[in-house]
């Protein structure tokens, strides 16, 4: 349970970050804003951890920065912008069904049964959130939000598959933020021309999103990726609505209506169901990980995955 609660860091901070965009940075500069959360968190990692890619990482910390940070943190900044902070954040819940089925199709991992009854009740919960709030929902907000869950379900269950044992954690997370941070800052100063003027709510607001609802958050994340099924992992994700309906509620001022109190309710529900069994925890236990590598894939029969 200790990497559980190590994992649900991420989906806490991203929560929260929700409300920061939308509040405090600047709305018209999204490539930016998603360059100034990558590259700062990215060079803050790397000086913890001090190592450079080797072989094969190279390129791999090129793709997975530009899944997992470049298009999603692009996506993310535009859905914060443009819509309230319950409903974005209610958006990305569905990405427990995209991971496993992701997961299994790439690293073999069959879903439990209750990993999918934890996603079907979590994602009825997401739906009573999201169709029954008060106000109109913005149809592109909602596109950039839906895209930006598959995109990022695709980059973790990539980032699982490629990393093993050999691997840090902290320095393939740092690769990864610097790659995509590299990557959108020309393209920003291209399409958006200067950097925007930051006031010192925004700089302060960056800081949180850099420093927590990056560097950390996806520290964590990886850390669960890596010791957790996937199916755990992505049902540990519907923190992420839960920590935007709540502050969107209690900080922003945004209705929450008795049917979403119901919703949230029925996600905190597929949690719960989807946590892992007490054999699976042991059988973990006794079994170190296999790593997946583009050499070798592992081969894991359902019956034999104490998951």
């Amino acid at each position: 349970m200790r990497w559980v609660a190590l994992t649900a860091v991420a989906p806490v901070a991203w929560g929260a970050n929700y409300y920061v965009t939308h509040e405090f940075l600047p709305p018209d500069s999204p490539l930016y804003g998603a360059a100034l959360r990558a590259l700062p968190a990215g060079l803050v990692l790397l000086g913890l951890c001090r190592k450079r890619p080797r072989g094969a990482w190279w390129w791999r910390s090129a793709v997975l920065g530009l899944l997992n940070v470049s298009v999603f943190f692009v996506l993310v900044y535009a859905a914060s912008q443009l819509l309230p902070t319950s409903i974005a954040s209610t958006v990305m819940a569905v990405s427990p069904l995209a991971m496993m089925l992701i997961a299994w199709a790439l690293l073999s991992e069959r879903p439990g049964r209750a990993h999918l009854a934890g996603a079907a009740t979590g994602l009825g919960g997401v739906c009573l959130m999201l169709f029954t709030g008060a106000g109109g929902v913005s149809v592109p907000g909602v596109l950039a939000s839906a895209a930006a869950m598959l995109v990022s379900a695709f980059g973790h269950i990539l980032t699982k598959r490629w990393n093993d044992t050999r691997t840090d954690v902290l320095a393939s997370t740092a690769w990864q933020l610097t790659a995509g941070g590299l990557f959108l800052l020309p393209v920003a100063a291209v399409v958006e021309g200067p950097p925007p003027a930051l006031s010192p709510s925004a700089l302060l607001a960056f800081g949180y999103v850099t420093l927590v609802a990056t560097a950390l958050a996806f520290a964590a994340w990886f850390t669960g990726l890596r010791h957790l099924p996937s199916g755990t992992v992505g049902l540990i994700g519907l923190l992420n609505p839960v920590t935007g309906v709540l502050l969107g509620t209690v900080v922003a001022g945004e209705v929450l209506t008795v049917r979403q109190l119901c919703g949230l309710a029925l996600v905190l529900t597929g949690v719960v169901l989807g946590r892992p069994t007490r054999a699976g925890r042991r059988g973990h236990g006794r079994t170190p990980p296999h790593p997946v590598s583009d050499e070798r894939p592992v081969q894991e029969s359902a019956a034999g995955d104490p998951r």
